[in-house]
């Protein structure tokens, strides 16, 4: 994953992209004995190594073209390319941009490229599911801004597709959620629909003109995310491991009386992925819509805004069942003290990032270059 954070050659970035996905096929399929495990595993393996064979032969085609592997170099060369044809792409060009943008797409779970997640999510032990579900879609998406920043010519073409592939990502996976009542597969489906957030802010980001924001907002988004949905599949796996089954809505109901400390932080978890401000969820959208605003999107900023109501919604299913319902038993659970520090870590980041936001925000501007110091650049240094 660092290295397809921190790779400038396509040749390494797609090492370490196949490194990373064959460890997950294994952690996916850890439980050996679990047919669930087992259908999940397989399933992700092949449609893994389709979606690698056809973002390999996408980079093939930008290294036959500009013949060099080196990001930059790539750039420039299709930067000139373009300006010789006077702004239009020939045809290798167009194929070479959508299979790449298939590869990139699938490791993210965008639609119509997330058949794999919500089995995935559902089969996969809890705890690699929530490890899933923030390391591999941060490094995914750290891949997919390095690559999408080296094909910036090609803008006049790559923004309508991901203006398309956002919509649809929001629709789907936000009607899909609707109806779940796996508490899981609904979490994998709310994972989708929040990639179609991200993507709004690389639209923004990357189109005609630069706009910062929109690439602050899916950097502030990844950093958040990453602690309020591990935070949620935290309190899943602790249930688990409590023999409360914790797969199905049902399994929670009640869950207040018998866990007080878990229902409400998985109360603060699911507000933050709703995006309810004074919580840390709510930075990622709003750098996300602002961007949106200021680049003259307003239909998408609306459409954002409406899936995000109706992300409260299926959220707030889960609330009610904890609080509102009346529990299946009426034992206590009682909180081991290690899964208490992994808890107490991520609600206090997904708080304080929410309250006093202006250090990430520092530290998002200094990693993007618009702004020259920050507390980051100083523990760096």
């Amino acid at each position: 994953m660092m290295c397809m954070a921190a790779g400038y050659d396509i040749v390494l970035i797609f090492i370490g992209l196949e490194l990373m996905a064959i460890s997950t096929y294994v952690l996916v399929g850890f439980l050996r004995r679990d047919k669930r495990s087992n259908e999940a595993a397989l399933k992700y393996m092949l449609l893994g190594a389709f979606s690698s064979g056809i973002f390999a032969y996408g980079l093939s085609l930008f290294y036959g073209l500009t013949g060099t592997t080196n990001l930059q170099l790539i750039e420039d060369r299709l930067g000139q390319r373009m300006a010789q044809s006077g702004g239009h792409a020939d045809p290798i060009l167009v194929i070479a941009m959508l299979t790449t943008a298939t590869g990139l797409l699938f490791k993210v779970a965008a639609v119509p490229f997330h058949q794999w997640a919500p089995d995935a999510y559902e089969g996969a032990p809890t705890s690699i599911t929530g490890f899933m579900s923030v390391s591999v879609k941060a490094a995914g998406w750290a891949m997919l801004i390095r690559l999408f920043k080296m094909m910036f010519p090609l803008r006049p073409i790559y923004v309508p597709f991901l203006v398309f592939v956002a919509i649809a990502t929001m629709t789907g996976a936000n009607f899909a959620a609707l109806t779940q009542s796996n508490l899981k597969r609904l979490l994998a489906y709310s994972s989708i629909a929040h990639v179609g957030y991200m993507l709004l802010g690389l639209i923004a980001g990357t189109g005609d003109s630069f706009n910062p924001d929109g690439l602050k907002g899916i950097l502030i988004y990844l950093l958040v995310y990453t602690f309020m949905n591990l935070g949620a599949f935290a309190v899943i796996t602790s249930l688990r491991h409590r023999n409360v089954i914790g797969d199905e809505i049902d399994d929670i109901a009640g869950l207040y009386s018998r866990a007080p400390i878990e229902a409400v932080l998985m109360l603060v978890f699911l507000l933050s992925l709703a995006g309810i401000p004074p919580l840390a969820g709510f930075w990622g959208k709003y750098f996300i819509f602002l961007s949106l605003v200021e680049t003259g999107h307003f239909t998408l900023a609306a459409l954002a805004v409406l899936y995000s109501v109706f992300g409260l919604y299926y959220y707030l299913r889960i609330a009610n069942a904890m609080f509102m319902r009346e529990p299946l038993e009426k034992e206590r659970l009682p909180l081991s003290p290690a899964m208490g520090v992994a808890l107490a870590v991520t609600a206090f980041v997904t708080l304080a990032v929410g309250l006093f936001p202006n250090s990430m925000i520092q530290a998002v501007n200094w990693v993007w270059g618009l702004s020259e110091t920050s507390p980051l650049a100083h523990l760096i240094r």
